[in-house]
Formats: structure tokens, C-alpha cells, sequence
């Protein structure tokens, strides 16, 4: 990656501007063109997950520009989650293996005790053609290769959650039934560490069901029980959407948290 210092001949806002009637072209500031090429070095790999970036003097050096620049560029991808900072030890790209990665995605929280992750038991994992639905949220084309996975969770034993993803298959070629049985972490640390995918952000849409038989069966419930659902599509580097999950959640001894700012 080129070391060249930003300017207005170079930044990516300013290639975008511009339109009709000749309007002025737009730039951005310093602090988000740094960001903007950091963010590429973590996107190319440059720096894996878990791993410590170059620290703050270094990085105002290689882009040429002042360590309060580079510092603020860093304030906002350590706002993202992209990378963490550990006192006393650096800025380091962000995994899904930290531990506290484990519950920003998953969002429900018991009533009592402490938070932990649930265990999963697999129902199907096959690979299928999109439905036009799965295909449009994915950005794919309706009928390309998918890998669909349904599985329930449990916590403590008492079945929670049923969740059905849908996944690109080619960008997740090769995962199987046994590779995601045997696997004993979070399903995002998998993705990450085996297909390098790692999920930045997600969009979710949240309403009140009833639990239809088949679910109900699977929860142990009784259906038309009261259900939280959940529609998420999670989004990775490039905006580029590579989850559709759906899930229903058991909310007698859960709720579902979430923190506005």
C-alpha cells in the first residue's frame, strides 16, 4: 500500500464529486482519509485480527501527517469496533475471538445471572440456491449457491433460540455440518479465522410472533407461545452484505438489550 500522503488530488471523496450544473467538488476531512487507509490495510490483511497495528508515531510517519490525525482516525475505528485499544500494549485489530466480541452481536441477555454464550445444536446445514428474498439481502443473484444453516440454542439446557442463516456460498465454500459441529467457538470466530470474513456491522428488524408447530417443537414449547423475531443481515469491509440471519427468541427468562447512544 502506497505511503503517499493524502491530499485533495488523491482522496477518494473528492474522485466521487462533482454532477450536474458543475457543482463544487466535495473533500474529506484529513482525519477520514487516514481512516479511509487504514481501513483498506485491514480489509487487504495487511494486519489480521488479534494482531497489534503500528502505533500512532509510525503510522503519522508512513501517511505523513500529524499523530493527532492519525489518533483521531483511530478514535473512530476503535468507536467501530474494527480495532480495540489495550492499555499499556498498542491498538489491535479486532477478532471475534475476544471475548467481548461474543455478545455485540448477540443481543439477548438473561434476567438473571451472568451473560454466556449458548450451546448449538445443528438441525440442517446445506448448500441450495438463493431464494429471490435471501438473494436480494445478500446482494446475489436469485438462484446463486448458498449455504443455509438452522440450528437451536440452548442455554443451561433450555432451548432458546431457533435461528436459520443464510451464507454466499462462494465466499463460504467449504463449510460443512462437521466442520461447524466440531468447532466449539463463536460461529463469527470461525468465519473470520477460516474464510476470512469478519462482520463489521449488521441491520436488524425486530418484531413480536407466535411460534408456529415446527418451532415450537424445537423450543419445547406449546405453539402459538409469544416469540421475539429477528431479521439481521450483517455486512463485512466494503459494505458488502455476507449473512442473513433470522432468528426467534424465547424471551421468558431473556430479554433482548441494546444500548442508544
Amino acid at each position: 500500500m502506497s505511503s503517499t500522503p493524502p491530499n485533495s488530488n488523491n482522496n477518494p471523496a473528492a474522485a466521487n464529486a462533482g454532477g450536474a450544473g458543475g457543482s463544487s467538488p466535495t473533500f474529506s476531512p484529513l482525519y477520514q482519509q487516514i481512516k479511509a487507509l487504514i481501513t483498506q490495510s485491514l480489509q487487504s490483511g495487511e494486519w489480521k485480527p488479534g494482531e497489534l497495528i503500528p502505533s500512532e508515531v509510525e503510522l503519522a510517519n508512513r501517511f505523513k501527517v500529524s499523530q493527532g490525525t492519525v489518533r483521531k482516525a483511530i478514535d473512530e475505528l476503535a468507536a467501530e469496533n474494527l480495532v480495540m485499544r489495550k492499555q499499556g500494549k498498542g491498538t489491535f485489530v479486532s477478532t471475534h475471538h475476544e471475548a467481548r466480541a461474543h455478545f455485540r452481536f448477540l443481543r439477548l441477555m438473561p434476567d438473571e445471572g451472568v451473560p454466556h454464550y449458548p450451546e448449538s445444536k445443528f438441525i440442517e446445514v446445506k448448500r441450495m440456491r438463493a431464494p429471490a428474498d435471501v438473494a436480494r439481502l445478500l446482494d446475489l443473484k436469485s438462484g446463486d449457491a448458498v449455504i443455509f444453516v438452522k440450528r437451536v440454542q440452548s442455554f443451561d439446557g433450555v432451548p432458546t433460540i431457533v435461528e436459520e442463516l443464510w451464507l454466499p456460498g462462494l465466499t463460504f465454500k467449504g463449510l460443512t455440518a462437521e466442520r461447524l459441529e466440531e468447532y466449539k467457538g463463536p460461529m463469527y470466530g470461525l468465519f473470520e479465522s477460516e474464510f476470512g470474513t469478519r462482520m463489521i456491522r449488521a441491520t436488524e428488524k425486530i418484531r413480536a410472533v407466535c411460534a408456529g408447530a415446527d418451532d415450537a417443537a424445537l423450543l419445547k414449547i406449546t405453539a402459538n407461545t409469544p416469540l421475539l423475531a429477528s431479521e439481521r443481515v450483517s455486512f463485512t469491509y466494503g459494505d458488502k452484505p455476507v449473512e442473513l440471519r433470522r432468528g426467534l427468541y424465547l424471551t421468558e427468562r431473556h430479554h433482548y438489550h441494546n444500548e442508544l447512544n
